[in-house]
């Protein structure tokens, strides 16, 4: 983060928790900020991002938005990397995708004026689903989803920021839980020393009873961490299907934080876990709500989204971005949802997030928002 970012963090915070002993200097509230606003609703929180762009970039002519889940930052020049599903708005037998629908769904937008500056991709996808960009300039995506004739999909790949495909993993079309192989690969991305990191599995999260769990197991379903070597050679995996620490209920999104700890958004679990990069479970974090995507910043800000707290997943817990430092399980700020009928007190948010030098924030609008939003992306931009 750039040193005016970190001061106008550090000001948004002291401000807001002014008898909480923020001390100057620092953009990490006291621990008594939790007293200033509820974490599970956002109320009495700031919000560090109040104007909202809606049907933010641009989309070639004649197309339509889809949903997406993936957002990133350039780590070169800023710009915003993300994709959209081809005009998907939903999944299922006969909708729209990416193998029916053969137009580029990765872009790369500038920052400024959501002006298209790359697209590319198109025919090698069946969805979408996490993006990363890393270090070197290349661009991470996975797709989750498999083809009908076994041919497409559960893989992950690698591009070079003009759309060279340099690297594939995984079978594609064969979903399976043996070393090669991904069952609907969530995220993906880049350790330290170039290592990948793979969060695979996403039916975990509607395993909801002992029974059920056991069932998901026993059919060869995946809640996994799996790692490769920076030549995408296979290394080592943790994690199965369940509720304790190392376990998953859908792995959703990963990150790195500047201490090279990799944190896993444990979306079915409501939880973010914390690992070394051996696997090895160091801390959780349970504030956060039922979250789809995580960004972390240079300062080790995490911004975490939660577009799937409703009803019937996560009573109570209101969609929206919620803000924090690392070192505490504490939120100090909120970004809330769209108003949704489908969700009349928790709203509707993205699934993916990420953050520009500025402070400003994107969400990509998932199938539970992209209707509420407008398009497939949503900016926030910071207060003058």
């Amino acid at each position: 983060m750039s040193s005016s970012r970190v001061l106008k963090f550090t000001m948004f915070a002291c401000t807001a928790f002014l008898l909480t002993g923020c001390t100057s200097g620092s953009s990490v509230p006291s621990a008594m900020a939790s007293e200033a606003g509820n974490a599970i609703t956002g109320e009495g929180i700031p919000n560090p991002a109040p104007n909202v762009t809606e049907n933010w970039g641009e989309l070639p002519e004649g197309r339509g938005w889809g949903s997406t889940a993936g957002v990133d930052i350039d780590p070169n020049d800023g710009h915003i990397w993300a994709y959209e599903r081809c005009g998907a708005s939903s999944f299922g037998p006969g909708s729209l995708n990416c193998e029916n629908n053969l137009v580029d769904p990765i872009f790369k937008f500038d920052r400024n004026t959501g002006e298209v500056l790359a697209n590319f991709g198109a025919g090698l996808f069946v969805t979408p689903h996490g993006i990363h960009a890393a270090d070197d300039g290349s661009v991470w995506v996975t797709d989750f989803a498999g083809n009908a004739e076994g041919t497409k999909g559960h893989q992950v790949h690698k591009f070079s920021p003009s759309g060279e495909l340099l690297m594939s993993l995984g079978v594609a079309g064969q979903p399976g839980s043996e070393p090669g192989q991904f069952n609907q690969p969530n995220d993906v991305v880049t350790g330290p020393d170039g290592s990948i990191y793979v969060g695979d599995g996403h039916n975990g999260q509607g395993m909801t009873s002992a029974a059920a769990i056991a069932e998901g197991l026993e059919s060869g379903q995946t809640g996994r961490i799996i790692k490769f070597d920076a030549d995408g050679n296979y290394l080592m995996e943790w994690g199965q299907i369940g509720t304790l620490h190392g376990d998953f209920r859908t792995p959703h999104a990963l990150e790195f934080d500047s201490r090279g700890r990799l944190w896993v958004a444990d979306r079915g679990n409501h939880r973010l876990e914390i690992f070394d990069q051996n696997g090895n479970y160091l801390e959780s974090r349970y504030n956060y709500g039922r979250i789809s995507g995580i960004f972390i910043t240079d300062d080790d800000m995490i911004y975490a989204i939660d577009s799937e707290s409703s009803p019937t997943s996560h009573p109570a817990w209101n969609n929206g971005v919620r803000i924090g430092h690392i070192d505490e399980d504490v939120i100090v700020g909120f970004i809330p949802p769209f108003p949704a009928e489908t969700r009349p007190y928790q709203g509707a948010a993205g699934e993916g997030v990420a953050v520009d030098a500025d402070g400003n924030v994107y969400a990509a609008e998932g199938p539970n928002s992209l209707r509420f939003a407008g398009g497939a992306f949503t900016k926030y931009s910071v207060g003058m």
